[in-house]
């Protein structure tokens, strides 16, 4: 073989170790085949395998120059290298996990029409209709194959074995280990580079003892060791298992001379570990994939700006609109945004500033589709429970020729309506239900994942934030052709948040990347961390947040439309700020004290013990700055005793056993108590006394308030993350004569509009809402004052609740007041509240630069319309 084998090929050889002990049917031989004078030979050789080592051996060709030639003199031969089945087969798979509702036969087609690249067969795929006929171009392909029976392979649990021969076979899947084989690259480096590797193609294997370690610095071997030969800091710590000493360690080895001299020096070294080389490969990769899929994105944004540019997106109100209502210049807008996406194939979230009205713009939408004959079949609308009549009454006032039919009530009326939705949906418009109702039964998750939906909307979609869950899951398999989502919030906690919507929304886009982007994304905490050796944080943190912010902005751009109400609503009434440090009352300061000195260990910080969570103890600690009542005081054991041994003797009080009624009263807090004390006459001595009901540093503030507030006329929104507390807050009202009402997580979805109506009628002083429950969709515009008892570690949970006045139809100036327990946990929770908004305004918010960019989708259609100049 080293007469035919040029030394430039051994070097590609090396990277090949066959079977040690060749089972029956196997060859361990590699075959050079000699060809006529003046054309290249072939070696032909078994490509490393993870199947069953007694199925059939897959072959990889290498053609090279003849060696004894005279005629070509330079040492430096070209080598070809055809692809493996394997590499055809894992990128097959690849293009059917992002490409799921593709045939997997059309999914073929298009890689064999692309040379197997996967980067341009995605192009193609991502342009491709999954709803339009693609018989003719799959009978055309397997025309010339006489093995192809015409029926299409199962790919659940299977893999689809990708041959150049005629037919096409089906296997299961590998076995989990196997050959342990190496190769820098396949194929093509630009072209291969970026795609997920599999455990075949790391640059490093440290089981691979037999396979020698050269200096050949090819495909990705290169470009890791130029990356840990000159990164950062900072951008070392990027790395999965690297830590800051780790880091160091790297830069203190350095200059590597070659791979091997790094391979030696990560051996040799106790610090480090070659799984180093690994990952810096899966970094490289995930840094390819998600640079090209913004290459993507800021080409989409360029095609919907150009589209609009050409005509597109000047469209009027539509005419089965109520012609009494009219919508607002910004919602035209809208309307046209989601037109143009729409005529682009492109789905999109609409992430207006609450109370910007995206409802109406949705249903001016929907409108415009049924309107011109672009509605091809029923639309599904779904909302939070709390929402579900308002959505309704909206889409009957603003177009009540849209047939809507309302996906909800009890298991057997559901079961009637599945029944009628099974015979055709030909006379429905919309089916409006709820995120429950989706998914609350096998049968329904079936029905909404086999019913095919034009539109899909999804109100307050940053329910889908967590991509991890199963709701997530369940939502995603819905089917439909487009999907809409609506979010006043899109951005909450991090920036992974924002990329779950847009993997939801542009699942052919996103769906290959997701890893990348979680990946990538979730870095940031760790590069806060990161600390020069010189113990200084480090100056490039900034940068590597401000690059973050840069990439995730590029990716949103095509997909999200928001609009901030500053700037839309020039004659909304102002909304203003204030944050209100409470003192504790003196006993319930004394009581904090102590409750963290009960926590604290011997030297003076909080750990959790096996007695009690750091969750638990951080919810007591939030408790008792809200009120003493949430936690135990009042009632002691003796008091118990009494009380346990009155409700057994009482026969309305189902628990006979005295011991067992005094375990259940210790485990309750003075207010759950004192509750019980107004069910049942035989404890009511033992009620709280009013003073104790009063003894509350924010009880204490809101008697300076709400006084005041009254009689300026004002009416307030009372919001508070549990519902225990507004359990503390009603008797304090009833103390104060003040007239209320309650809505929270436990109200009757049909009476909750029935509340909502009553306060914006009524002259009813004050609103007590759950944040969670009070806090969607709904309008309180008869409020002028929002009162946030007790704030959220999510800011957004509470700019959704003071959005419920100050919004489009209030017009009175809004205040908002956050009351916070001075020198208590909750400043803390507000300082975290506080980062989070100003990731949001860094992400969402405009850039410096901006005016001189290329004009946006927006101001062009605001220009088309006719609303703007096109240089503003």
């Amino acid at each position: 073989m080293s007469e035919s084998t040029s030394p430039s090929v051994l070097s590609y050889l090396r990277q090949y170790r066959f079977q040690k002990k060749p089972t029956p049917g196997s060859s361990g031989v590699v075959t050079v085949s000699a060809s006529s004078s003046g054309s290249p030979s072939q070696i032909r050789m078994p490509a490393p395998s993870t199947a069953n080592r007694n199925g059939p051996i897959v072959y990889k060709r290498i053609r090279i120059q003849d060696s004894d030639s005279d005629d070509n003199p330079s040492p430096a031969k070209k080598v070809v290298v055809e692809l493996t089945t394997a590499v055809k087969e894992r990128r097959f798979r690849n293009m059917l996990e992002m490409f799921p509702d593709i045939s997997p036969l059309f999914v073929k087609n298009t890689l064999v029409k692309h040379g197997w690249n996967e980067e341009r067969s995605r192009d193609e795929l991502l342009k491709h209709d999954p709803e339009s006929n693609d018989k003719a171009s799959s009978s055309t392909f397997f025309a010339s194959r006489p093995g192809f029976s015409g029926q299409l392979p199962r790919t659940n649990g299977m893999i689809v074995r990708v041959t150049s021969g005629p037919s096409v076979g089906v296997r299961k899947p590998l076995a989990a280990k196997g050959g342990r084989a190496r190769r820098g690259s396949s194929g093509s480096e630009d072209d291969d580079y970026g795609v997920r590797k599999g455990k075949d193609d790391r640059v490093y294997d440290s089981e691979d003892s037999d396979n020698e370690v050269t200096d050949d610095l090819v495909g990705d071997k290169r470009k890791v060791f130029e990356f840990l030969n000159t990164s950062s800091m900072n951008e070392l710590s990027l790395l999965s298992g690297c830590s800051q000493k780790k880091a160091e360690a790297i830069m203190a080895q350095r200059p590597f001379k070659g791979w091997v001299d790094m391979v030696e020096k990560f051996n040799n070294n106790k610090m480090l570990s070659t799984d180093l080389l690994n990952s810096t490969q899966e970094l490289l990769s995930t840094r390819n994939n998600i640079q090209r899929l913004m290459k993507k994105c800021v080409g989409l944004a360029q095609q919907l700006e150009s589209a609009v540019a050409a005509g597109a997106g000047r469209l009027k109100q539509p005419g089965i609109l109520d012609s009494s209502l009219k919508l607002a210049p910004y919602q035209l807008v809208g309307l046209n945004w989601l037109a143009v996406l729409h005529k682009q194939g492109v789905s999109g979230i609409l992430a207006d500033e609450m109370g910007l009205g995206k409802t109406v713009q949705v249903i001016a939408f929907l409108a415009h589709l049924k309107e011109t004959g672009q509605a091809r079949g029923t639309h599904l609308i779904v909302v939070p429970a709390s929402t579900l009549d308002n959505w309704s009454s909206e889409l009957s006032r603003w177009c009540p020729s849209l047939r809507v039919s309302k996906y909800y009530g009890n298991p057997e009326e559901r079961r009637q309506l599945r029944i009628e939705y099974s015979r055709g949906l030909d006379q429905i418009d919309i089916v409006l239900t709820t995120y429950t109702m989706v998914s609350s039964c096998p049968e329904e998750r079936k029905m909404f994942r086999i019913t095919p939906m034009h539109y899909v909307v999804y109100d307050e979609a940053h329910m889908l934030k967590n991509m991890s869950t199963q709701r997530y899951d369940n939502l995603l398999k819905i089917k439909s052709k487009h999907r809409l989502l609506l979010t006043g919030t899109p951005l909450q906690n991090n920036l992974v948040e924002l990329m779950s919507l847009l993997c939801f929304v542009m699942p052919h886009m996103f769906s290959g990347n997701t890893d990348d982007l979680k990946n990538l994304f979730q870095k940031n905490a760790k590069a806060k961390t990161t600390k020069k050796t010189n113990g200084n944080t480090d100056d490039e943190v900034p940068a590597f947040e401000q690059s973050q912010i840069t990439q995730a902005k590029r990716i949103m751009k095509p997909f999200v439309l928001r609009r901030l109400k500053r700037d839309v609503l020039q004659d909304l009434p102002q909304k203003t700020n204030h944050t209100e440090l409470c003192p504790m009352s003196e006993k319930q300061q004394r009581q904090y004290k102590e409750l963290i000195a009960g926590f604290a260990a011997k030297d003076g910080t909080i750990h959790a013990t096996t007695e009690q969570s750091g969750i638990s103890m951080m919810m007591d600690m939030r408790k008792l700055a809200n009120h003493p009542l949430l936690l135990r005081y009042h009632y002691d054991q003796h008091t118990t005793r009494k009380m346990a041994a009155r409700l057994a003797r009482d026969p309305d009080y189902k628990e006979k056993n005295e011991q067992y009624l005094f375990d259940d009263l210790m485990c309750m807090s003075d207010f759950q108590i004192h509750q019980l004390t107004q069910q049942y006459s035989c404890i009511r001595q033992y009620a709280v006394p009013d003073t104790l009901i009063e003894d509350s540093g924010k009880f204490q503030k809101l008697d300076s308030m709400l006084p005041q507030l009254q009689a300026e006329g004002h009416r307030v929104l009372i919001f508070s993350q549990f519902t225990m507390m507004l359990d503390v807050i009603e008797p304090y009202l009833r103390m104060r004569n003040y007239r209320y009402l309650r809505l929270d997580g436990s109200t009757a979805v049909n009476e909750r509009q029935d509340l909502i109506d009553q306060y914006n009628t009524e002259d009813i002083f004050v609103f007590l809402l759950s944040t969670k429950a009070g806090g969607l969709g709904i309008n309180l515009t008869a409020a002028d004052t929002v009162i946030i008892h007790d704030i959220d570690f999510n800011p957004y949970n509470d700019k959704q609740a003071e959005d419920r006045c100050h919004r489009m139809g209030q017009t009175r100036p809004v205040t908002i007041y956050r009351l916070l327990s001075a020198g208590t946990i909750e400043e803390g929770i507000y300082q975290v509240a506080q980062e989070k908004l100003n990731l949001e305004k860094h992400v969402t918010g405009a850039d410096e630069n901006e005016s001189t960019e290329q004009k946006n989708v927006v101001r062009l259609l605001s220009a088309a319309l006719g609303l703007t100049s096109p240089n503003k």
